[in-house]
């Protein structure tokens, strides 16, 4: 009597490991913020997101640790955005012992542009950029594309949850679509239609998307470019001829040329937000890829004048 209660105690406990088990969260694993964003979003409780990026550092120079590989042993799911954001992701991919995990490259089926829509006062500036320019994520319009393969990834993964990532990844999509909408009008009608960029640009797809077009010193994506200064006194030259009131920076980079140029004119000096990773004060905060977008349209319409 003794020996079948210990039978049934083990195979009690035995099935309720096996329901804690079937019951646990999709482990997905991603690269940059907007990506871990849209997947919390469409994942919702069924998914518990990680972000390979620890908070505070930059995109670019991100390389993968042991403990990343760790991680991707024993997830379901990993997102990225493609070779030219991360070409380190093949060589890692390659070397994981995860044969079910379901990848993700949430920008394949997005046409880069080799280039980014220029301002004319550009002539004198370096433009010469190393490759096509990843920064798809920025548009609004394509990442409602990539929030719908992410659905598709979690549905491969998990199909008993594909309503549910189809449901909510469309509720997603729907606030991106009212996102644009909001962007396309608020920028329709600006006095200036230029953004002055002291950084690398990276917000050439959204300037396609929305009518603009920028001037930077810098001469491509790598934060390790550096610009000249007959490039840095070219810009200073545009802001003091344009009447230009605001000198844009990028995220978690020291901003020295972009405070140069706003010491000589007298600009104002503002964040415009690539949403590549968020500060750990901003993850804390709980800032979103909507609420980067919208402050960086706030921004933008008092930095252009717009009506």
């Amino acid at each position: 009597m003794k020996l079948m209660r210990t039978i049934v105690l083990l195979i009690g406990a035995w099935v309720s490991a096996f329901a804690a088990f079937a019951q646990a969260p999709l482990v997905v694993v991603t690269t940059l913020f907007p990506l871990y964003d849209w997947a919390r979003e469409v994942g919702g409780e069924r998914v518990e997101v990680l972000q390979l990026l620890p908070p505070g550092v930059e995109a670019h120079t991100f390389a993968p640790r042991p403990s990343d590989m760790r991680l991707l042993n024993r997830a379901q799911v990993f997102i990225y955005i493609g070779d030219d954001m991360e070409p380190w992701a093949k060589d890692i991919l390659q070397g994981l012992d995860n044969p079910s995990l379901v990848v993700v490259e949430a920008g394949r089926e997005i046409e880069r542009a080799d280039d980014h829509v220029h301002g004319e006062h550009c002539e004198h500036a370096h433009h010469e950029h190393s490759g096509a320019d990843p920064h798809v994520w920025l548009d609004p319009v394509l990442a409602q594309a990539m929030v719908s393969l992410i659905a598709q990834g979690l549905a491969k993964a998990d199909p008993e949850g594909a309503p549910l990532y189809e449901t909510r990844a469309q509720a997603y999509i729907t606030e991106l679509q009212e996102l644009h909408r909001q962007i396309k009008q608020g920028l329709e009608t600006c006095r200036h239609r230029e953004i002055v960029y002291g950084g690398h640009f990276a917000f050439g797809y959204f300037a396609r998307r929305y009518g603009l077009s920028h001037v930077s010193p810098y001469p491509g994506f790598s934060p390790n470019s550096t610009p000249t200064p007959r490039q840095v006194a070219e810009l200073i030259r545009v802001i003091r001829a344009t009447g230009q009131n605001t000198v844009f920076h990028e995220e978690l980079i020291e901003p020295r040329v972009a405070r140069v140029m706003a010491e000589e004119t007298g600009a104002k000096l503002e964040l415009l937000h690539g949403a590549h990773n968020l500060t750990p004060a901003e993850q804390k905060r709980g800032v979103t890829y909507l609420s980067i977008m919208n402050d960086n349209l706030a921004k933008l319409r008092a930095a252009l004048e717009c009506e």
